[in-house]
């Protein structure tokens, strides 16, 4: 939905004094009716667009860090130089403005743009002669990432993104919040507009992918001709875990992974009064937000007993719960679901909840099988080296099926978030052409419940101690999660500042 944009700050266009900016520091005005970042950096200023182009964040509220800009609602980072998107989850890049020095004065001229898949991208070598034909199996988060990456790398040989989702690709995170609450129309789903993949040519073909021919370097597909690939990345995701119970089969049961899911679901509400949410995951309680949203009582089940612990800790979890309640929703926690019938959920101590929509969202499982079918080392996902490649020379896999060593701690992790994959699609897409990067990029994710967003950044699987600073109820806390005296991993409300500072100090500890 377009907002007219309302400027603050100086008129850039109009100059300003050089030596008001400290080196390091930024500005936020106004050049030409839009809003722009000035930045001093030594003693040259670089002027970009001020606003995020993944959802819109402020960069003049973001973290400066050497000549580049990180968005402060969800990481995304800006060459401040060029505009150039360099880490997702943006993918587009910001406008630049020329900036001329007259004496002491800055002044901010003439904007340029460009194409968001130019191939301006730093990659110190480009793809080897012999490489002609990329495939991509899976057009979510890793794999579109991946396509736009090789193109921005100046790969111009045959590019192909197989998957079986109509729809696809689309930003799956709102799947469950904003779009399925209502408060986001179907067209800002879609990641590029219609026509983008032909016009960088990008072919997207709808179908399974079958069977890897390793030997022979194709990928059968159900009902089409094989693909050659001389480099292939899977990118295949994850599935919902289901539960299969009793009943299933004659209940007004939901999954949410795909577009065509949360439109079910969101038709389905429009004749639902009660809906039964099973699972306390962040699927299953923004699913629950979002339903509360457009008028229906929500019931919540799950085993533990308090929400998301296991990743949040107690603090959070509590506060996740309490927040829930206050807004209406009502928890049954301890519990399990025994039996679903047409109208009910019927749980193990044999209370009845009505029900005429139930999500279930209790987790998901990567997608293994095309990866299993061709011999790839498997440890409860596809074992990856450093340079995101499998155990199959030309072979890579990101996003949720990957598992990869995390440089923080020494361990093996497979990471189910959406900024992860994208930004692991992008680091195998420039490996893939020869930049033999190691991908060490830290954690991050968002969870949104109502007005209140959850920015989480590392990973921490155990921990031994947290340290709270703030109040969660206050909508104002910072906990972090340590092992060993170690920090692992930080959650935020509302403390943006402290989230980039986080992620900043742990990439200087791997580096």
């Amino acid at each position: 939905m377009a907002t007219e944009t309302q400027l603050s700050g100086p008129d850039l266009a109009a100059g300003i004094d050089a030596n008001s900016i400290e080196r390091g520091q930024k500005l936020l005005g106004h050049a030409g009716g839009e809003p722009v970042l000035l930045v001093r950096l030594g003693d040259d200023f670089t002027a970009i667009g001020a606003t995020c182009t993944h959802y819109g964040g402020p960069l003049a509220e973001g973290a400066i860090v050497g000549d580049t800009v990180r968005c402060p609602w969800h990481h995304a980072c800006f060459s401040l130089r060029t505009g150039e998107a360099l880490a997702a989850p943006a993918l587009s890049p910001v406008a630049c403005w020329r900036v001329e020095r007259r004496g002491d004065r800055v002044i901010v001229g003439d904007k340029v743009e460009r194409d968001p898949l130019a191939p301006t991208y730093p990659v110190e070598r480009r793809a080897p002669a012999s490489l002609r034909n990329v495939v991509i199996v899976g057009a979510g988060a890793a794999g579109t990432a991946a396509a736009e990456m090789l193109r921005r790398c100046g790969f111009d040989g045959s590019l192909v993104v197989v998957d079986d989702d109509a729809d696809a690709p689309y930003d799956r995170p709102n799947l469950s919040k904003d779009y399925l609450a209502g408060n986001a129309p179907e067209e800002w789903i879609p990641l590029r507009p219609a026509g983008f993949h032909q016009e960088h040519r990008i072919d997207i073909v709808r179908g399974r992918a079958a069977r890897i021919d390793v030997q022979g370097r194709r990928l059968e597909i159900d009902g089409r001709d094989a693909l050659p690939f001389d480099a292939l990345l899977l990118a295949t995701g994850a599935e919902p875990v289901h539960l299969n119970l009793p009943g299933e089969e004659s209940a007004p049961v939901h999954y949410l992974r795909t577009l065509a899911d949360s439109r079910r679901i969101i038709d389905a509400a429009k004749r639902s009064k009660h809906a039964v949410v099973i699972g306390g995951s962040f699927i299953g309680l923004e699913t629950a937000a979002s339903l509360l949203a457009r008028g229906v009582d929500v019931h919540v089940v799950a085993p533990e007993s308090v929400p998301l612990e296991r990743v949040m800790g107690r603090e959070l979890g509590d506060f996740i719960r309490t927040l829930h309640e206050e807004k209406g929703v009502h928890f049954h926690l301890g519990r399990k679901p025994a039996r679903l019938e047409p109208d009910a959920v019927v749980l193990d101590d044999n209370t009845r909840l009505p029900a005429d929509l139930v999500v279930i969202g209790v987790g998901v499982r990567p997608r293994l099988a095309l990866a299993e079918q061709a011999g790839l080392a498997i440890d409860r996902g596809v074992v990856v080296n450093e340079r995101l490649e499998t155990s199959v020379a030309g072979i890579y896999a990101a996003g949720d099926i990957a598992r990869w060593r995390d440089p923080h701690t020494g361990d093996r992790i497979r990471v189910e978030h959406w900024v992860v994959a994208e930004r692991m699609g992008q680091a195998a897409a420039r490996n893939i052409l020869g930049a033999n990067e190691r991908f060490d990029d830290v954690p991050f994710f968002w969870s949104a419940h109502y007005d209140v967003s959850i920015n989480y950044v590392g990973h921490a699987e155990r921990w031994d101690a947290t340290v709270v600073d703030g109040d969660a109820a206050k909508h104002d806390v910072a906990v972090r999660f340590d092992a060993a005296g170690k920090p692992l991993a930080l959650a935020t409300i509302f403390r943006d500042d402290q989230s980039l500072a986080f992620e900043v100090a742990m990439e200087s500890e791997e580096s």
